[in-house]
């Protein structure tokens, strides 16, 4: 497992942006060129924290290719594959930022839209992309198996953890890390099914939590199988109910 070195060793960034990546050696370069060229333009004192879920390509060597010409990249690895939430949490509770925004490696959500959830956080604690609040900010749509898919989890969701939210499944999140690192100290799923969980906590903390449209494109190369990914995902809300009443998410205290 990659050494880490502890938040003292650095002077700490105002930004983390966590790439959790599986196989991702192909999309990785692009994304950082493009991650770069908005931390560049936007000014803003950031790391790239790329966790590696047990890649079994040329994911580290990609990252390490682009940690020797751009600073503040750090690779964390897994050892093996444990899931997309586990990376999250992984990532998120090593970030050293006041401020981490969590992404996913085809940056389907661009980065250049970062600054919405950013702006958001000046009187939020947590900020996360949305798909359905603004449908014509998507300029490449999912098939419509995966949408209607989507739209009866988001139900699902509002039914079974009582959030409000438009749409739970967007990989592009933010948070302030001084509020919000409770969250994934509690986070129990470590797959696809996480980010319900996330908001379902942030709720349960009293934390301000806003959904923001953002553009988005499908990418035909997604690792979220519409069918057996949608069935786990399903069964993960009643284990957050079930994890609830076991009292595995005690409230802050004030």
């Amino acid at each position: 497992m990659t050494a880490v070195p502890s938040a003292s060793q650095a002077v700490s960034p105002e930004l983390s942006i966590v790439i959790p990546a599986y196989n991702e050696e192909k999309r990785l370069p692009p994304t950082f060129d493009r991650i770069a060229a908005w931390i560049r333009a936007s000014g803003v004192d950031a790391e790239i924290v790329v966790v590696d879920d047990g890649s079994t390509d040329g994911t580290a060597r990609a990252t390490s290719d682009f940690a020797a010409r751009f600073p503040g990249v750090r690779l964390l690895s897994n050892g093996r594959n444990f899931g997309k939430g586990y990376s999250v949490r992984r990532g998120m509770l090593e970030a050293r930022g006041r401020i981490a925004l969590f992404t996913d490696a085809d940056l389907s959500a661009p980065v250049e839209e970062a600054g919405k959830l950013l702006a958001a956080l000046q009187t939020a604690e947590v900020a996360f992309g949305s798909r359905a609040l603004n449908r014509s900010l998507i300029f490449v749509h999912q098939s419509r198996l995966r949408e209607l898919a989507g739209i009866v989890f988001n139900k699902f969701v509002k039914l079974v953890l009582w959030i409000p939210f438009v749409d739970t499944q967007c990989g592009f999140k933010a948070f302030r890390m001084d509020r919000a690192r409770i969250l994934f100290e509690q986070q129990r799923i470590e797959r696809f099914g996480f980010d319900p969980e996330l908001l379902y906590l942030a709720r349960r903390h009293g934390l301000r939590t806003v959904e923001i449209p953002v553009r988005w494109a499908h990418d035909p190369h997604t690792k979220v199988n519409v069918y057996s990914d949608s069935v786990s995902m399903f069964l993960d809300l009643l284990v957050i109910r079930w994890n609830t009443l076991r009292g595995c998410y005690p409230r802050r205290r004030a």
